[in-house]
């Protein structure tokens, strides 16, 4: 009789480490896709805000004025109109899976006049075109004029004064804080509100007003669109920084 001896045949060079390097690269694989779920939306918030233009604001170098009621510079009185150059826009605050990010909308379409008698505002009208204000993002921009504001129906804001403001202290260099008693109409709705702003005598016929004002985009009829992974904060500010000469 005779045995047959069966020997098993050793495993191909290499294969054993082939099957570690499989896995080694899948373990890679998912953790940076973890990485990019967990760090995606922070690093993209960074980017985001980052892109935001900085607030509007007066010149710093200009000193601060202290008010004395109506100005007796008979040189302020008169009309003053708005002139190209000006800036206004939006402040708002998007949540993109929970991270903040700041979106400033921006536009230098913007029109206007005020009117100072007797050493005081008496009058003043801002009108913003809706349909200029421009972000980063043409997607979201889109958004803006049609989903968000019906600016084919209602294209501009508006914001006039409602009482005089006094300017007096308000020399040539110097800027005055001020309050401004306004309505404001926004989307069709008009409400009244209080504006803090800065007056700023740039030259002897040349003024500059900038302001800011918080404001509840409800208030105006305007839902704050809400996307699921992408929600805007319904509050926000508006901002402009215009100048005038006399007409």
């Amino acid at each position: 009789m005779s045995s047959t001896r069966t020997t098993d045949r050793p495993p191909a060079p290499g294969r054993p480490r082939r099957r570690r390097a499989l896995w080694t690269t899948l373990a890679v694989v998912a953790a940076l896709l973890v990485l990019a779920a967990v760090a995606g939306p922070r690093l993209y918030a960074r980017l985001e805000s980052g892109k935001a233009a900085a607030p509007l604001a007066p010149s710093a170098a200009a000193p601060a004025a202290t008010p004395t009621g109506a100005s007796t510079d008979p040189t302020l009185d008169g009309t003053w109109a708005l002139v190209p150059g000006g800036t206004a826009g939006y402040r708002v605050a998007e949540v993109l899976n929970g991270q903040d990010i700041t979106v400033t909308g921006r536009t230098s379409q913007v029109s206007g006049d005020l009117t100072v008698a007797g050493g005081q505002l008496t009058a003043a009208t801002v009108s913003v075109d809706l349909a200029s204000v421009t972000t980063d993002s043409s997607q979201r921009d889109n958004q803006f004029r049609t989903r968000v504001l019906d600016v084919a129906q209602h294209p501009t804001a508006d914001l006039a004064l409602t009482a005089p403001v006094p300017l007096g202290g308000l020399d040539v260099g110097s800027r005055l804080a001020v309050t401004l008693p306004a309505t404001l109409t926004l989307n069709g709705t008009t409400r009244d509100v209080s504006v803090p702003a800065t007056v700023e005598r740039t030259a002897q016929d040349a003024v500059t007003v900038t302001g800011s004002l918080p404001l509840t985009w409800s208030d105006h009829g305007v839902q704050a669109p809400d996307l699921g992974f992408v929600k805007v904060e319904d509050t926000g500010t508006v901002e402009f920084s215009v100048s005038a000469r006399p007409a």
